[in-house]
């Protein structure tokens, strides 16, 4: 695994042998940088597929979110609307969960 250096100004974390020279977030100078310790590099690095996957769970309800509008427009029979609002509603629910787990891991070390 790479070493991970943390921006000491806006958090961004550098994957690799030597610090940047310049943060490419904040424009923070390589001074700013610190090493992140093994342990919790291997936390980071471990939850980037995790958060990649909730991220992609953000996108599907929002596809979702966008249909079951359309399909409220659309307004065919109460059926239907009953249909696309339980759906809409359990698109934002998941939406929701997947946004807040991930701020716990932010809260605990496991992004970047």
């Amino acid at each position: 695994m790479m070493k991970k250096w943390k921006c000491g100004v806006c958090g961004y974390i550098h994957d690799g042998d030597d610090v940047c020279d310049v943060c490419p977030k904040c424009g923070a100078a390589a001074e700013k940088f610190e090493a992140v310790d093994e342990a919790a590099g291997d936390l980071i690095e471990r939850s980037r597929n995790t958060n990649a996957l909730h991220a992609q769970l953000i996108d599907l309800a929002r596809q979702i979110e966008r249909v079951c509008e359309a399909g409220l427009r659309d307004a065919l029979d109460p059926g239907c609307v009953d249909v696309f609002q339980k759906s809409l509603n359990a698109s934002y629910i998941q939406m929701k969960l997947s946004m807040t787990e991930m701020q716990g891991h932010m809260n605990k070390g496991k992004w970047g």
